[in-house]
């Protein structure tokens, strides 16, 4: 079983379900948690090589990432799939993966 079936199958389970809106809000916290962790843990920047986030935070911004794929019923492994191909073809064509924007 794969992380997103994992993930909605506890959503199921748990009658956890909730619009895309907010499962991108839940998401955008979940980020802001694991930036204020990285943003201490390194003294605001003054010690880039103490960076550190605790694992169960990843986890919360993963799940609220899979929760939101799965509310709007994208399969998280194509869209992967489609993103890693894009940063391929820019590094390809551009010598970085970044968009340039």
């Amino acid at each position: 079983m794969d992380a997103q079936r994992r993930v909605a199958a506890f959503v199921e389970r748990h009658d956890l379900h909730a619009d895309p809106a907010y499962r991108a809000l839940d998401l955008e916290s979940e980020v802001g948690e694991i930036a204020k962790e990285l943003a201490e843990s390194t003294d605001y920047g003054a010690s880039p090589t103490d960076a550190d986030v605790a694992t169960d935070e990843l986890g919360d911004a993963l799940f609220a990432l899979l929760a939101l794929a799965d509310s709007l019923d994208a399969d998280a492994g194509a869209a992967l799939e489609e993103a890693l191909d894009k940063y391929e073809r820019r590094i390809d064509e551009t010598g970085t993966a970044a968009s340039g924007e």
